[in-house]
């Protein structure tokens, strides 16, 4: 998730178990030959490590006795990254890199966990270099041909090791791409080449603040502040090229694969036939985009229609837009109603609405002064939500609904009911929103539904499912339809994730009981991500809504294994059909998305 800090800034410019048996056993049976690798802490240096060639064994098929001598396994190559020659950095440089760590030791040193880079970035937190296409190995099962295309995930993966205060936020976006053909498939890493990156990579070092964790206290934002506009100043950065990070998550819309971080424009990539990534610039849909639009569009599949919005410290505080299936983006609705800054970085749409949360999460000077983050929850903020027309040219008939006690990052998803005159939002609520930005171990999501009565105004709302369940995901044939299933990541505590939950939603209309129905824990010691659902069979509209897949990253901390899991979302384990072993360790990241290869061609 790009920092809403990022936002306001850019406006100012130990025996692991198995996951392959339906009793969750995991890596089990694929124990790596090689060493164990288990990263318990990154070392704070100015410029990145460069990267090593590595090579990868086959498992065997029948685990050998340790008193037995393994049998010799094929290798396979890994292409290497170039290397690049270190950079003489310029005086400039070296003026402004010592006054930044003056400011990191003395006035805003690293002091809380949620900012110290030794904690937000030890284990699978930590940063990978860059990996050019490598094939992977299928350790189980095969792969679907439905699965022809790739999934591409995004997340934090910081350039340079930071010096002083980070959050998980911060990172550099790095796009971890597994493109599927014919059975077989190839893993490639890549950043997404934004101006940021681009100038530090040049520079050879930091240019830009990490603006989440590097404005918290009147002394520390004065002091980066002021180095940030004297680098601005003498050339180093244009602020008006954007800061933002591209790290939260995907969008295929417009003809055209996006990049997306909500601190600043798109950025434009595609994957080449052998599998790289490819960066192909910032996009601003002919000038008519300004500054920022969310990393959560609502894709209508129907129409291909594409539903997005911004928002920022200035008013208005939220502007509504959408973009036509040929990429043209129509006029922004500026929503005044929204009276005050909010953290709002989801929304949803229905067939007649799209809804907008008001969270107590917001902007916050006071803190700011007093040596807080000016980023906080304000616990007097009474939640509300924003209902207005989807196809709205003004916010004349916006309507807002006080919902007390509903705070929410992500929406799942919402329909209409009545003929229009009732709106149905399924969405994870953060009971303990005080702790969203800084423990996030302590933050418990509970999956709910919400039911607006558009005439009388009368708000209803119940839970599913009690467990911690966020990052939910559908079969993306139902944007804004109703829908029965749900597929999502188990905090157990966040952000580290346990096993994927599947909920029927239907089941709680009925009886109101916990309506979880298949569950698979990655088992211990072992991490995964934000799953996704790719249908087997997408242009069939007969197809029932579960007749598919989850994919999912995993991590097994005990081995430093990575691997793409493949499970049958129709099972009642979410039984793993096939498992395809990573070349490299795929760090834990944000939001992901599977392009059809029909797809990835138009592009």
């Amino acid at each position: 998730m790009d920092a809403f800090s990022s936002t306001f800034l850019s406006t100012l410019s130990q025996h692991p178990k198995s996951l392959l048996s339906p009793n969750n056993n995991y890596s089990s049976n694929y124990t790596s030959s090689s060493p164990t690798l288990k990263i318990c802490n990154v070392r704070i240096e100015e410029r990145p490590q460069t990267t090593t060639t590595t090579t990868r064994t086959k498992p065997q098929e029948n685990p050998t006795p340790s008193s037995q001598k393994p049998t010799p396994k094929r290798e396979l190559p890994i292409k290497p990254t170039p290397s690049r020659k270190p950079l003489e950095p310029s005086l400039p440089s070296v003026i402004f890199n010592a006054f930044d760590d003056f400011v990191n030791t003395f006035i805003d040193p690293p002091l809380r966990s949620s900012v110290d880079p030794r904690y937000v970035l030890s284990s699978n937190f930590a940063p990978v270099d860059e990996l050019p296409p490598t094939e992977c190995e299928v350790v189980k099962g095969s792969l679907p041909s439905c699965l022809n295309g790739a999934y591409i995930r995004n997340g934090p993966n910081p350039q340079y090791l930071p010096r002083g205060p980070y959050h998980l936020f911060d990172g550099d976006g790095m796009l971890h791409s597994i493109r599927i053909s014919q059975g077989k498939a190839t893993l490639c890493s890549r950043y997404v080449k934004t101006y940021k990156y681009t100038i530090e990579r040049e520079a050879g070092s930091p240019i830009i603040p990490n603006v989440f964790s590097g404005f918290n206290g009147l002394s520390a934002s004065v002091a980066r502040g002021a180095i940030t506009a004297a680098r601005a100043i003498v050339g180093q950065f244009n602020p008006t090229n954007g800061i933002g990070l591209a790290n939260t998550s995907l969008g295929l819309f417009g003809g055209k694969l996006f990049a997306l971080g909500e601190s600043d424009l798109p950025y434009t990539v595609k994957i080449a036939p052998d599998g790289d990534i490819i960066t192909l610039g910032r996009h601003d849909f002919d000038g008519k985009l300004f500054m920022s639009m969310t990393a959560h569009p609502k894709i209508d599949s129907e129409t291909n229609e594409a539903f997005a919005f911004r928002y920022g410290p200035m008013p208005p505080f939220l502007s509504y837009f959408r973009v036509e299936p040929n990429g043209t983006k129509t006029p922004d609705v500026p929503i005044f109603s929204m009276t005050r800054p909010s953290f709002l970085h989801d929304f949803a749409i229905t067939k007649k609405y799209a809804i907008f949360s008001d969270i107590q999460i917001g902007m916050n000077p006071i803190e700011l002064i007093t040596g807080g983050s000016p980023v906080g929850a304000d616990s007097g903020k009474i939640p509300r939500l924003g209902v207005i027309p989807r196809y709205a040219k003004d916010e004349s008939e916006m309507k807002w609904f006080d919902v007390p006690g509903f705070n929410i990052i992500h929406a799942i998803n919402a329909w209409d009911e009545d003929g229009g005159d009732t709106i149905v939002l399924v969405a994870p609520n953060i009971l303990s929103v005080e702790h969203t930005l800084e423990r996030m171990d302590m933050v418990h999501a509970c999956v709910e539904k919400v039911k607006i009565d558009l005439k009388t105004g009368m708000v209803s709302r119940h839970p599913v499912s009690t467990r911690n369940l966020d990052f939910g995901v559908i079969n993306p044939a139902n944007v804004g339809k109703k829908n029965k299933y749900v597929y999502a990541a188990i905090g157990d505590p966040m952000p580290k994730i346990t096993g994927i939950a599947k909920l029927d939603v239907s089941v709680a209309e009925v009886d109101r009981r916990d309506c979880i129905v298949a569950c698979r824990l990655f088992g211990e010691g072992c991490f995964g991500g934000e799953p996704f659902f790719v249908a087997k069979n997408p242009d069939d509209p007969s197809a029932d809504e579960d007749d598919g897949y989850v994919v999912s990253y995993v991590h097994n901390e005990k081995t430093g294994e990575s691997n793409f899991l493949v499970m049958d979302a129709k099972s009642p384990n979410l039984d793993i059909v096939a498992a395809v072993k990573l070349p490299q360790r795929v760090p834990y990241g944000f939001h992901g998305l599977f392009v059809r290869e029909s797809d990835l061609n138009k592009l």
